[in-house]
């Protein structure tokens, strides 16, 4: 993998981030999208603040990394661009620097993982790039990039440890600082850093004074480690659902920006991110990916996690980044699944009966008068707890109304005399 010398992260520090922030938005017109602010009434009565979302599921290929491929490519001369353009990527950085590609006429090689969904690898083939699919996370893939990049002479566009990259990131922190003129915070995902990079350089560039709050899966402790240390600190491993921010090794320059300028980091759930896209989808009909919803899940722990949150007084504006929406249908499921069961709207239980006549009938009957609707059932007489019993094992999923209407279906179970086991 290709990782920035000293100096060079020293050089781009140096550099007139005013500018260069300023250039990049010039850069990017006509081919970003400018992602309109969405008030979020269910989370703000949800936090007891003010949230107002920047959708940048919404934008061009389904994510912000259009911003920092299409900066980082603008800049390359056209003796660069005939060399040819290679990255790696877990998916969206993939798509970002496809498109762009397209759009200044290079060919482009972009490595991907093999856990990669194939949603967005599909979705990077439409754009006319090659996809090599190597290795089994992000780290793996962007080494094979460098090495391709070394031995053919391509241009390796980093995903996020690159400043051209990081300022196109950062064009968003501008958008918000248009849009909102009252923000006082903005939750932001970090994975390799370059989009919490960007968005904290634009906001403490241009006002300082609002707050910077990073957030990442419990799965995913290389930002914490590396801050805690005030080094880049790998993580051994990485387990989270939210591929988009599964990197063991944050970029050099992502860490010396946010180093300087986070003002805190937010630790969330498996579950706080499922229940956050399924929360999008109804309630805002909004597609969110893993990772774009990490920001969000960030959204009602930021009291008790964040000590600088907490302490500031006044009312709260809140601005969370939801990075992208490319999600595949299969997962979209599961997570749905997952976040229903969170939150009380699905439950599976199983209950042994006598095995004679009726005994079905008088089930069906009390979840009916519960108004639990019943989504499969499960008759199975070989599964009761002793195969010579006179006994039934059933097995039922119904769709529930949350955890008091679950609780209130086990009680009129036990009260007609049969014994419940809830499964989930």
């Amino acid at each position: 993998m290709l990782t920035m010398e000293q100096k060079d992260v020293l050089k781009a520090l140096q550099r007139d981030h005013a500018a260069e922030l300023k250039l990049a938005a010039k850069r990017l017109k006509g081919t970003a999208r400018h992602t309109e602010i969405i008030p979020s009434p269910v989370l703000s009565e949800m936090t007891g603040h003010e949230i107002l979302l920047k959708p940048e599921n919404l934008q061009v290929t389904g994510s912000f990394k259009i911003r920092g491929a299409y900066n980082k490519i603008a800049s390359l001369s056209e003796e660069q661009l005939a060399r040819g353009i290679v990255t790696a990527s877990a998916g969206n950085h993939a798509q970002g620097v496809a498109y762009a590609a397209r759009e200044r006429g290079a060919k482009a090689t972009i490595c991907m993982p093999t856990i990669t969904p194939p949603l967005k690898v599909d979705a990077t083939k439409a754009y006319g790039a090659d996809v090599v699919l190597y290795g089994d996370v992000f780290d793996e893939a962007a080494a094979h990039a460098a090495e391709l990049a070394e031995t053919q002479g391509m241009i390796y566009v980093p995903p996020f440890d690159d400043y051209e990259v990081i300022c196109g990131q950062g064009t968003i922190g501008l958008e918000i600082l248009e849009d909102v003129p009252n923000v006082t915070d903005v939750v932001v995902p970090l994975g390799g850093g370059g989009l919490g990079a960007g968005v904290a350089l634009a906001i403490k560039t241009f006002k300082p004074e609002v707050r910077v709050i990073g957030a990442i899966p419990e799965g995913s402790p290389a930002w914490k480690d590396s801050l805690t240390s005030g080094h880049v600190s790998p993580a051994d491993q990485v387990v989270t659902s939210a591929e988009g921010v599964a990197v063991k090794h944050p970029g050099d320059l992502p860490f010396a920006l946010l180093n300087e300028f986070l003002d805190d980091l937010v630790t969330v759930s498996e579950r706080d991110i499922n229940e956050m896209i399924l929360l999008m989808l109804e309630k805002h009909k909004l597609v969110v990916e893993a990772a774009g919803a990490v920001s969000l899940a960030a959204l009602e722990h930021l009291n008790l996690r964040s000590r600088k949150f907490a302490a500031a007084g006044g009312p709260h504006v809140v601005v969370p980044i939801m990075s992208g929406g490319n999600i595949d249908t299969v997962t979209m499921g599961a997570v749905i699944q997952k976040g229903m069961i969170a939150r009380g709207r699905i439950m599976n239980f199983e209950v042994e009966l006598p095995d004679i006549p009726g005994q079905l009938v008088k089930v069906a009957t009390l979840l009916a008068e519960q108004r639990a609707n019943v989504i499969q059932l499960d008759h199975d007489q070989f599964k009761a707890s002793g195969h010579y019993t006179n006994a039934v094992s059933l097995g039922v999923t119904v769709e529930t109304n949350g955890p008091d209407h679950i609780d209130r279906i086990l009680a009129a179970l036990r009260e007609a005399g049969f014994q419940p086991k809830r499964i989930y």
